[in-house]
């Protein structure tokens, strides 16, 4: 364990119903990178992005996350304790407020940043309109980085499914995230909105200045991106390395990739 790294996983292990859908993995991301979590479906990928943001705690293990001299274990730590923490993520099925606006979806993930209580928000007072202003310009910045903000007063549910996505990227973002994970953010994309997320996913960790974990079955996306990979199966880190390094891994290419992409 290093203390350069900003997320440090040792031994982690998740059971579920009496099998380990996470095998004393070992991960670790230094500020600034963007890695990939790679792994056939089943291989407990989203299950690590659980471990990561609260939804389970780990059953043996440790995870650190390090932010301002800080060190946080995660371990027991509830996913809204985890998100002003620092760390955001997108999900592998979009869990979008349907009914709710376009903009409204990323004003509520704004919300935690509001600097006033519950009584200023009563009494409708000129901090609470101040901030209520300062998100609400914070939020439309984000649709437009998005190429969302001609369809702000939309419901969510009327979007395509690919701007649904970067709907979803946009609401991550709106916590103020040092790490963001995103699963499967290319999902159900066509190969040109594909390579326009690849475009996107590298601008926002330059200009966010942002470590980014990346769970995507798209392999152009992935070896066009990232810079390192882990590779899951069953639970179980079987490679790590760069792109080139996991494409032409045996133990990779007889789990998941095939000999078709060995010679990619």
């Amino acid at each position: 364990m290093s203390e350069n790294e900003l997320l440090t996983l040792e031994g982690v292990t998740l059971n579920i119903g009496g099998l380990a859908a996470v095998a004393d993995v070992d991960l670790a991301l230094c500020p600034g990178e963007l890695v990939g979590l790679i792994g056939p479906n089943g291989a407990g990928k989203t299950s690590l992005f659980n471990l990561l943001t609260g939804v389970y705690p780990p059953s043996a293990g440790t995870i650190v996350f390090r932010r301002d001299g800080v060190e946080r274990h995660l371990g027991g730590m509830k996913p809204h304790a985890i998100c002003r923490a620092g760390i955001g993520r997108t999900f592998q099925n979009i869990r979008l407020f349907r009914n709710l606006t376009v903009l409204d979806n990323v004003v509520i993930a704004q919300q935690q940043t509001m600097p006033y209580g519950l009584a200023s928000a009563f009494l409708h007072t000129p901090g609470q309109g101040k901030a209520e202003r300062r998100i609400r310009d914070a939020s439309m910045e984000l649709l437009r980085i998005m190429h969302l903000d001609g369809k702000s007063g939309e419901l969510a549910r009327n979007l395509p499914y690919g701007e649904q996505r970067r709907l979803e990227i946009a609401r991550a973002m709106a916590t103020h995230p040092i790490l963001l994970l995103l699963d499967e953010p290319a999902a159900g994309m066509n190969p040109t909105e594909t390579a326009a997320l690849t475009e996107l996913i590298a601008w926002l960790r330059k200009e966010f200045d942002l470590t980014i974990l990346l769970v995507e079955h798209d392999m152009s996306l992935v070896m066009n991106v990232c810079e390192r990979l882990y590779v899951l199966d069953h639970g179980i880190v079987i490679a790590t390395g760069t792109p080139a390094e996991v494409q032409h891994n045996p133990k990779v290419i007889e789990a998941y990739l095939g000999e078709e992409a060995a010679d990619v």
